[in-house]
């Protein structure tokens, strides 16, 4: 009798004890094989190895690798609780494009009915952004801005090759920046968010695995 193969796991990747706290939150099972999420403590560096070393794991060796949190939209018109699917991840050492964009986009858009999901390129930073940084990583196309998702795609493709994704949500915008009235509210609505946010996960590490016809 043949074994079937283990199904690939899924490495979902966040920065802040806040994010894994709202991911946990809303794991009620459903994934298409084993999840891991992983703490990798703010910035790029810190996302690079946490993530370099957890896939160095033989059970994580395959494993598809999603990065997903808070970012600061850059925008006109955007809120708290928007959602940006990442196209591709940028820095200052290269370009990772994302598989699924589609689909992750139909699935959040059933997991959080309701809310408005962004799509383009998220570039990443190394510290927070404010004022006029915002507008001139806004010409270079990039539609949100954070300081991990591009170093956590990047070390994730460097460690073999696999499928990677970026989901962030908007905590703060153009016309709604932390330091301003309204930061809490703005920050519950995007916990609240990114805690419904699992299921759309859930399909596209399932979609991952169904076989090529």
């Amino acid at each position: 009798m043949s074994t079937q193969p283990a199904p690939a796991p899924l490495l979902i990747a966040c920065a802040l004890g806040i994010e894994q706290l709202a991911l946990r939150a809303g794991d009620r099972g459903g994934a298409g094989g084993p999840v891991t999420v992983l703490r990798t403590g703010m910035g790029p560096a810190a996302a690079e190895r946490s993530v370099t070393r957890m896939l160095a794991d033989p059970a994580l060796r395959d494993a598809a690798v999603l990065a997903t949190g808070f970012c600061a939209g850059l925008a006109p018109g955007m809120h708290p609780g928007d959602l940006v699917v990442a196209e591709e991840t940028r820095d200052r050492r290269g370009t990772t494009a994302c598989v699924g964009t589609d689909l992750l986009v139909k699935e959040l858009g059933r997991a959080v009915p309701g809310r408005t999901v962004h799509t383009g390129p998220l570039t990443g930073s190394d510290h927070v952004v404010r004022g006029h940084e915002r507008s001139d990583l806004r010409a270079t196309g990039a539609i949100a801005v954070d300081m991990e998702s591009a170093a956590t795609l990047l070390s994730a493709v460097r460690a073999g090759e696999r499928p990677v994704a970026a989901v962030r949500v908007v905590v703060d915008a153009p016309e709604h920046e932390l330091v301003r009235i309204g930061t809490v509210r703005g920050g519950i609505s995007a916990f609240r968010v990114l805690r419904s946010v699992l299921p759309a996960f859930f399909e596209w590490h399932r979609s991952l695995l169904l076989p090529r016809r």
